[in-house]
């Protein structure tokens, strides 16, 4: 099963909310998914996401690959940069 980060659309016609989902990436777009990691509402021009940070590193670090949309959120959010430290850390750690 491959897991992905990604976003479920919600909300009314033309104007959009949407939740960040962990969800199997044979699951359509806004079926079934595993985890609500959070929400985005792009009409919020500041701070429009509302992410779960631990459950993101957790899925990260269960192998979830977010989309490009999910991961700019992320970065923005500077959570990846902590999922990428956090690697670093483990490497270093079995380099003893």
């Amino acid at each position: 099963m491959s897991v992905k980060l990604r976003f479920t659309r919600m909300g009314r016609h033309k104007d959009p909310f949407y939740r960040i989902v962990a969800a199997d990436s044979r699951f359509a777009r806004d079926g079934r998914y595993i985890a609500q990691i959070g929400t985005f509402d792009p009409s919020k021009q500041e701070n429009g996401a509302d992410i779960n940070e631990e459950l993101a590193l957790k899925w990260l670090n269960l192998g979830a690959m977010p989309s490009d949309s999910v991961r700019a959120l992320l970065s923005e959010k500077g959570i990846m940069a902590k999922f990428a430290a956090s690697k670093v850390k483990v490497s270093k750690k079995e380099g003893k």
